[in-house]
């Protein structure tokens, strides 16, 4: 059985109508169930906002090319995470996996395929959380010849995972362990994934910010798991643009999108990590402050360690 694609859309009638359009190219788009959720208006919403957002709407129910297109449309504001994590939960417990896309992420014609056969092949190995199909312009080892790789970092533009994965994870910050202690080691943890990590958990923890993802993260560092990429984008992001809440200026970081004609995507049996590819994702997402425990120092040294490992 083919996963579900689940979209999450909201006030972009521009940006939904590109997603969705790319997501008609996929292939095994016509055998695939389209689950969106479309969420509400603010209390102080404006008159050119609840515009949009019936511009979305009336959009979205004119949209076939899928074996079945599901919608549920909120009559409050969730918020985004609220919405990513109650419309998931949905999805997946009837179907068991999930693709999850939002509205601003424009998938290549082979992300279906990728994800799906990910999906079926990585099912029983539990070091696995989480598969991602984007790939931030960081460096890969120049004599790596593999088509995938784990990574400490959960990538939240254009993912995939399984109902045990999905329900394992505790979404209450105020319940971790590194948030009731944060020693040098819990923080070490999860910033195998980027030192950029501790300081938006706390961010999170605090209220400043409300993000589903960094909690999906954390929750994966915590359980010592990974996430699959491949070694090409099968997705972009064209939210960068001050149209979204959560969206910054980084879309210069991404890396164009996969760019052979046809299907050429190995899986590999338990893949294993890289170090070179994991210092390199870490000084790519370094932090410029310093944190209480000396991060920053740290990551200066992982950037030497580096060098040293390249010139090799």
């Amino acid at each position: 059985m083919l996963a579900p694609i689940v979209l999450f859309v909201y006030n972009r009638p521009r940006h939904t109508q590109q997603v969705v359009e790319a997501l008609q190219r996929c292939e095994l788009a016509l055998e695939s169930n389209l689950c969106i959720f479309a969420d509400g208006p603010k209390a102080n919403a404006t008159e050119e906002q609840k515009t949009k957002i019936s511009e979305v709407r009336k959009y979205i129910h004119s949209i076939d090319g899928f074996h079945s297109v599901t919608i549920e449309e909120s009559e409050i504001n969730k918020g985004l995470a609220d919405s990513v994590i109650s419309g998931v939960t949905k999805i997946i417990e009837k179907y068991g996996k999930a693709i999850v896309v939002e509205d601003d992420i424009v998938a290549h014609p082979f992300f279906f395929r990728f994800m799906n056969d990910a999906l079926d092949f990585y099912q029983t190995n539990q070091k696995i959380f989480a598969i991602g199909a984007t790939m931030e312009r960081f460096s890969m080892p120049l004599k790596y010849e593999k088509d995938i790789f784990l990574t400490y970092r959960f990538g939240s533009w254009g993912w995939a995972t399984w109902a045990d994965r999905w329900n394992s994870i505790d979404w209450n910050t105020a319940n971790y362990p590194i948030i009731q202690h944060p020693t040098k080691y819990r923080i070490k943890k999860i910033c195998k994934g980027g030192a950029d990590l501790w300081p938006m958990l706390q961010a999170q923890y605090q209220g400043n910010i409300d993000s589903w993802a960094i909690r999906m993260g954390y929750n994966m560092s915590l359980q010592n798991k990974l996430c699959l990429r491949p070694i090409e984008a099968l997705v972009t992001n064209i939210g960068m643009d001050g149209s979204g809440i959560h969206c910054g200026d980084d879309g210069a970081n991404l890396l164009p999108l996969y760019n052979k004609k046809t299907y050429s995507i190995s899986l590999v049996q338990n893949p294993k990590l890289n170090k070179k590819i994991t210092l390199s994702i870490q000084s790519h997402f370094c932090v410029n402050n310093q944190t209480s425990v000396g991060l920053w120092k740290q990551m200066k040294r992982r950037i030497k360690q580096l060098i040293r490992l390249f010139r090799k």
